[in-house]
């Protein structure tokens, strides 16, 4: 018997607006996985001085936490979420380096991505040993680069606003809409 194709859910946007905690949320009411962001766990390792040539080596990392949790996935699954993707990886190499590697670039072109929810800046930005933007004018700047790119592609996205319960509703009808699960 064929295993049936796993919808893929990207949450992307800025930092501190909640990807993980969407993440988690999400996999919990569809009683699924998350992927986590692989650039948290390579910058506590590695430290916070990071060059333009690390970012690809992130990118990897992610795609090859993302390929483990698909291929594990049991065979009922029907939804898998992904922090951050190579999406993020792009706007985060453009903003800081202005270029990003080819190798990126192909990778958003072979996404198999099922619908992005590119989240918004509307919450208060939390400080962590990561975080680099904590303004608000470079957060919103970095909003409408995601903006942007989703405006660029043509998978389906929506931007999901709001806060606490109201933000999770919007992400769960977001999903049911375009899903249709």
């Amino acid at each position: 018997m064929e295993k049936r194709k796993i919808k893929k859910v990207v949450i992307i946007g800025p930092e501190s607006t909640g990807k993980s905690t969407m993440c988690t949320l999400l996999a919990a009411h569809y009683k699924t996985i998350w992927v986590k962001e692989y650039a948290r766990e390579y910058l506590l390792k590695n430290g916070t001085s990071y060059i333009y040539e690390n970012l690809y080596e992130i990118a990897q990392g992610q795609l090859e936490a993302e390929k483990i949790a698909f291929e594990n996935a049991a065979a009922d699954t029907e939804i898998i979420f992904v922090d951050t993707d190579m999406y993020v990886m792009k706007v985060w190499s453009e903003f800081v380096f202005n270029k990003c590697d080819n190798r990126i670039l192909n990778k958003i072109v072979q996404s198999d991505c099922d619908l992005y929810l590119l989240l918004n800046t509307d919450l208060p930005w939390e400080k962590d040993e990561l975080r680099e933007y904590p303004d608000d004018k470079t957060r919103e700047k970095l909003f409408q680069f995601y903006k942007e790119e989703m405006q660029e592609q043509k998978k389906p996205w929506h931007i999901i606003s709001g806060q606490g319960n109201e933000r999770f509703l919007n992400a769960l009808k977001a999903i049911g809409n375009t899903l249709g699960i």
